[in-house]
């Protein structure tokens, strides 16, 4: 199984935005990871939509849009139209999660659910046979630089054993601090994607680090 990477933005500085795409650009990564935060589902504020509109022209990286947002529903054409490849939001909002599903695939746009670590992966069987994705998060959503929680790792064992028990087309997705080590966790456990943000912008070199990344789980 090829494991493929998602450097997550948010570890960067916004005032060198073009510089960080353009590095993600021309490495290795098949995703680049956007984590719009709202300040009210989270306690943080990050973009919008029109921020993902302005870099949608610098790449043609898959752009993996995690809604950490309420009243999904009110924005999320905004977000369909900014140039969104995949767009996942959080079980945890109180909306119809199946109108929004239909929404996103009705626009030719892979969907996803994320679910915080407090959420049992049970509570989203019955969507799985919809979505593309599900994003585990294995830090509290809201802020980067997060310790790892390995308390996660039996979530993805068990929803990967779902997937594979219902012969599902679904990619599970790990959302918080990930490095070589928890990374290799994640993978074992069943997970295929992997969003990296504090790690990767330590480095000193971003295109190098991410290639690196890659290349330890390939």
């Amino acid at each position: 199984m090829k494991v493929k990477i998602s450097p997550s933005i948010l570890g960067g500085s916004f005032s060198n935005m073009e510089k960080i795409i353009s590095d993600l650009d021309q490495s290795n990564a098949e995703y680049i990871h956007f984590d719009v935060m709202d300040g009210d589902f989270v306690p943080n504020l990050t973009f919008g939509p029109q921020f993902i509109s302005d870099l949608r022209s610098k790449t043609k990286k898959i752009f993996d849009v995690h809604l950490m947002i309420n009243r999904v529903t009110n924005s999320l054409k905004d977000y369909i139209n900014a140039g969104s490849d995949i767009i996942t939001f959080h079980y945890e909002i109180d909306e119809n999660l199946n109108e929004i599903i239909s929404e996103i695939k009705k626009n030719n746009i892979k969907a996803g659910i994320a679910i915080k670590p407090g959420t049992s992966w049970e509570d989203i069987k019955k969507y799985l046979n919809l979505i593309d994705q599900v994003i585990i998060m294995t830090v509290e959503p809201g802020f980067g630089g997060q310790s790892f929680m390995h308390d996660q790792i039996k979530k993805i064992e068990n929803i990967c054993h779902y997937i594979k028990e219902n012969n599902l087309n679904v990619d599970i997705e790990i959302d918080g601090g990930v490095n070589y080590e928890t990374g290799e966790l994640c993978i074992t456990a069943g997970a295929s994607i992997l969003v990296a943000g504090s790690f990767l912008f330590k480095q000193d070199d971003l295109t190098l680090a991410t290639n690196k990344l890659k290349d330890y789980f390939n």
